[in-house]
């Protein structure tokens, strides 16, 4: 854990947008922590892409530099990309992850950055949700009032994680690569990727990413992303279940994100760190054409399991649990 203040900043940096399709609220906290490491984006359109809303949250460690560069560049590098020109916007979230980080490596400004970032973003276009994330923070989907996760968490103590920082010459001690950090893929940490031998793809930690396809249906009600310092406190149920009950109270969505990490804030930090560190929220709420009163009474009702709200996945990884300790790998490595 990183170090503490005696109290902590509670003051918090709060924004707000809609159209007639989301109606989104964000915050962001310091918290206990020394410094404020975190960056986030919501675009309810894309300069490029007008029918393209883009949201994402950087969880940054060792200085706030490289999540403020990803907040900068990423949802620029991904809509510009050739494959999303051409309709490819699963490959154009892989390669854009990649490409930012090589900007970054091949920038004077950047290169002997020793900060990283975890990188979780999602975009919503031509009723498909498209999530891509490396690291640990984590996007959730309410449909229904059921969970469905969207991105999973990089843990180096996850078996294919461990596999390839070993191939790459690294090490896991103490569930840290090399003993050191406690994710196992994120932009930056360029100390981890000077393996020359190695794509970087397969590096000691690789900013390639995950990405999941989720088709939007009547079901479904907000997306969530948030960094580690929210799901570490509280499991996904709970966060669904927490923004549910405050929507069907007609919570503006952005107080809803203030809420949130109040409620995660831990009151010290002798407990291990849990609720100590830097928080950010993103709340995106589907209206799909209704009204935020409607989508108010849609939560207030009772979630209805169905194999319905579970359908329109498509990912290397399903995994429909409320909570990311469970992480399947993908078997997608980016090589072909």
């Amino acid at each position: 854990m990183g170090q503490t203040l005696s109290e902590p900043v509670t003051a918090k940096e709060t924004s707000c947008c809609a159209n007639n399709s989301l109606k989104v609220g964000s915050s962001c906290m310091q918290g206990w922590r020394i410094n404020m490491e975190d960056a986030h984006t919501h675009l309810l359109s894309l300069s490029d892409d007008k029918e393209a809303a883009f949201f994402a949250v950087y969880d940054g460690h060792g200085g706030a530099k490289v999540a403020q560069y990803a907040g900068n560049h990423v949802h620029k590098k991904i809509v510009t990309h050739s494959f999303y020109k051409q309709g490819d916007i699963t490959e154009a979230i892989k390669q854009g992850f990649l490409e930012v980080d090589q900007d970054m490596l091949n920038d004077e400004s950047m290169k002997e950055e020793l900060a990283g970032t975890t990188a979780l973003i999602v975009l919503i276009k031509n009723g498909k949700i498209y999530c891509g994330n490396v690291g640990d923070s984590r996007a959730i989907a309410s449909a229904g009032g059921l969970v469905h996760q969207l991105s999973f968490d990089h843990k180096p103590s996850n078996e294919a994680e461990t596999k390839r920082i070993i191939a790459a010459g690294g090490w896991v001690e103490f569930n840290r690569v090399n003993g050191n950090l406690a994710l196992s893929r994120a932009l930056g940490d360029f100390v981890f990727k000077k393996n020359e031998k190695k794509r970087p793809e397969e590096q000691i930690v690789t900013a390639y990413p995950d990405v999941t396809v989720e088709d939007v249906t009547p079901n479904h009600e907000f997306i969530v992303l948030a960094c580690d310092g929210i799901w570490d406190v509280m499991t996904n149920q709970e966060v669904v279940d927490f923004v549910r009950t405050r929507i069907s109270e007609k919570m503006e969505p952005e107080e809803i994100c203030e809420e949130l990490m109040t409620r995660c804030l831990a009151p010290d930090c002798q407990m291990g760190g849990l609720g100590c560190d830097n928080m950010t929220v993103v709340l995106v709420c589907m209206l799909q054409g209704n009204s935020y009163d409607d989508l108010a009474v849609k939560c207030s009702r009772q979630p209805q399991a169905s194999n319905e709200t579970c359908s329109g996945m498509h990912s290397n990884h399903i995994n429909e649990g409320a909570s990311g300790d469970e992480y399947e790998p993908s078997n997608d490595t980016g090589l072909d």
